[in-house]
């Protein structure tokens, strides 16, 4: 039986399309094909990857997520282009595209707005994926007000869901939100 192999686009054409250079893309895929031989990477096989960098907790639900705002596409795959295309947007995008990215993250459904419902299931992900063994405990009630204090925060008219403005202006006016989204500035 023969195994059907993805190849990628060229290196020039991602390098226009990253803000990654040529070696740094050289460096990634070498990687990505080492775990995903193929070419391309499936949900499951990416909550896999995912739940090795947290151990100490339940990653499956917050990767998923995660592999639905990689997969531009909508086919149950990761193509390597979408990989780095992502992972570019997270490391080296300005803070106005990695706001972009944490919205489509929480707006599950895609319809562009948030729902106390989609932040309850983002929010409840990351405690999963923290772990139950956190300082201070966390459980379904932390996750609940947790989620009320953000509404109560960024719900701006009061109509009940997060629209992408809304989004945005609480989130470029946190000083917690700006100093935590640099975690994510990375060099390979």
């Amino acid at each position: 039986m023969q195994v059907v192999r993805y190849k990628p686009e060229g290196l020039d054409t991602l390098c226009k399309n990253t803000k990654f250079t040529r070696k740094e893309l050289q460096i990634m895929y070498r990687g990505f094909k080492q775990e995903c031989p193929t070419g391309i990477v499936n949900e499951e096989t990416f909550k896999e990857i995912y739940a090795q960098f947290f151990p100490q907790g339940d990653a499956t639900a917050y990767a998923h997520y995660v592999f639905n705002t990689f997969d531009h596409d909508h086919n149950g795959s990761i193509s390597f282009e979408e990989f780095v295309m992502g992972l570019s947007v997270l490391s080296r995008g300005s803070f106005q595209e990695r706001l972009q990215w944490a919205f489509s993250l929480y707006d599950v459904n895609g319809d562009g707005i948030i729902t106390k419902e989609e932040m309850l299931d983002i929010v409840t992900a990351i405690y999963e994926m923290m772990g139950r063994y956190t300082e201070p405990s966390i459980d379904d009630t932390t996750a609940r007000e947790h989620v009320e204090r953000v509404f109560q925060k960024m719900d701006l008219n009061q109509d009940g869901v997060i629209s992408v403005e809304e989004f945005m202006d609480s989130c470029r006016g946190d000083e917690n939100i700006t100093k935590g989204m640099s975690i994510f500035d990375t060099v390979l």
